[in-house]
């Protein structure tokens, strides 16, 4: 396999470093000047620009170089972990957007804190945290990933620099300004993706030669996968979209609630190609090079392109980046500031701006001291939608079955999910039975048997409280 010489490299640095200075100049152009710009953009986005940021974040660089590596070993199947994001972006739209927008919160816990109450609301905040956290740590993975085979660097060196990068863009911009560099971005991105797909179809010859070498399985609808690891991806990921922080802070930027609904079926639409283009890029690199390692599936194509493609791809990998790691960190930062700092210390608007920047440049670099122990990145990321769909469980509980949401066995049926599915990834999905589904039955089963115990009891928790008010 071809290398790049040193004046190759430099041209490719010197693009990522023009594209880096051009667009974080724009970022301190378009900065948040109020936390309200910071966290929501002042409501006031296009439903179009929050559609391409949500299409940008569930197919970020974790997503990109993940589903071409396991496309690697599962085939072009491996597609469905993005179009797992089209069908749920389709049912969010379709059933929640409205609901969430019309709620007035811009965080997951905050909705949740209107049924369930505070202690709800805390606990739901802390597993989106952990959560989040987790997806960056993906996120700064895959991205050192794409990093280190342009630069010849170690990935630790790598993810150090995604960190860097990345931390300046958001506790700079905010939302206001990550949402409108989104569209700069993911520009690149599908600029880099499709520069990527020419390359490999051009190298493999197309899908002839592919089907006539390869196993079957690479090209039929399941591949190596098991129609239950299909099915728990689109789950989790449709429940990961019900619930996540980034997500419901995205389409409550936007100008109303047709708008966050018009940008969630956007999204939808969106996702689509794009999952069809990784799977390719995953299998031809399989054919062409089956004894890489399966995490440089997608970034080995990049030493076959002239420096100026290399540099392009580069750039838009790190876009991807950029997109993926900023949504997220605000996400947390938008939590931690919210339903743990601003409550306990009641701050000016001036001092919740600040704190809010020191609490977002920390978000930006702790994920870096987890990097080196990530395990294989699709795994990783699915783990961490199977968290958020028990969330999402009970929000959608509380919407459509109030008769059996307690705010009591809400708690302990969040806290189980947590515990549960934390456990089962830990132990490798035991008996073949995926981590997804224990976070889907867990909150079911807790706040089901909670109804039954207290109502039997007489004591059901949420007639309590409203006795309680009414004496």
């Amino acid at each position: 396999m071809a290398t790049f010489s040193y004046w190759e490299t430099a041209i490719i640095i010197g693009m990522v470093v023009a594209y880096i200075v051009v667009t974080s100049l724009l970022s301190i152009r378009l900065r948040s000047k109020t936390t309200g710009e910071f966290h929501v953009a002042g409501r006031s986005m296009p439903a179009i620009v929050v559609a391409i940021l949500l299409m940008s974040e569930f197919i970020g660089a974790k997503s990109t170089v993940g589903t071409s590596q396991e496309a690697f070993t599962a085939g072009i199947a491996a597609s469905w972990s993005v179009l797992a994001a089209s069908i749920g972006f389709l049912f969010f739209g379709l059933f929640m957007a409205k609901r969430l927008y019309a709620s007035g919160e811009f965080t997951i816990s905050g909705f949740i804190a209107k049924r369930y109450g505070k202690g709800a609301k805390l606990v739901v905040s802390a597993i989106m945290i952990y959560a989040l956290f987790l997806v960056n740590v993906g996120n700064y993975v895959s991205g050192a990933a794409a990093i280190s085979t342009v630069l010849r660097i170690n990935l630790t060196q790598a993810a150090i620099i995604t960190a860097i990068v990345s931390t300046i863009y958001f506790v700079w911009g905010g939302l206001k300004s990550v949402a409108y560099l989104t569209i700069v971005h993911s520009a690149m991105k599908i600029c880099g993706i499709a520069i990527l797909v020419g390359v490999a179809w051009k190298l493999s010859g197309g899908i002839k030669p592919m089907t006539a070498a390869m196993p079957a399985h690479y090209f039929t609808w399941n591949g190596a996968l098991s129609g239950g690891t299909i099915g728990a991806w689109i789950i989790g990921t449709a429940g990961a979209i019900f619930s996540t922080q980034f997500i419901i802070q995205a389409i409550s930027a936007t100008k109303s609630a047709e708008g966050a609904r018009a940008s969630s079926l956007i999204a939808a639409a969106l996702c689509v190609p794009i999952a069809i283009a990784l799977g390719f890029i995953g299998v031809a690199a399989k054919y062409l090079y089956p004894d890489i390692k399966s995490l440089y599936a997608l970034p080995v194509f990049l030493q076959h392109m002239n420096p100026i493609l290399a540099g392009i791809v580069t750039t838009s990998l790190v876009a991807s980046i950029f997109v993926s790691v900023c949504t997220v960190a605000l996400a947390i930062a938008s939590l931690i500031v919210k339903d743990f700092y601003v409550p306990r210390y009641n701050p000016t608007p001036e001092v919740e701006m600040r704190v809010t920047r020191w609490i977002s440049l920390a978000v930006g670099f702790l994920p870096l001291v987890f990097v080196l122990f990530a395990p294989q990145i699709l795994a990783l990321s699915f783990f961490t939608r199977a968290l958020r769909l028990s969330v999402s469980v009970v929000a959608l509980i509380g919407i459509y079955l109030p008769f059996f949401s307690g705010k009591r066995s809400a708690i302990w049926g969040l806290v189980l999910a947590t515990l549960a599915t934390t456990a089962w990834y830990l132990l490798g999905n035991p008996f073949g039975i995926d981590n997804m589904y224990v976070a889907l039955v867990t909150p079911a089963i807790v706040l089901f048997f909670g109804k039954l115990l207290f109502h039997s009891a007489g004591l059901e928790e949420s007639d309590l409280h409203d006795k309680r008010h009414a004496s």
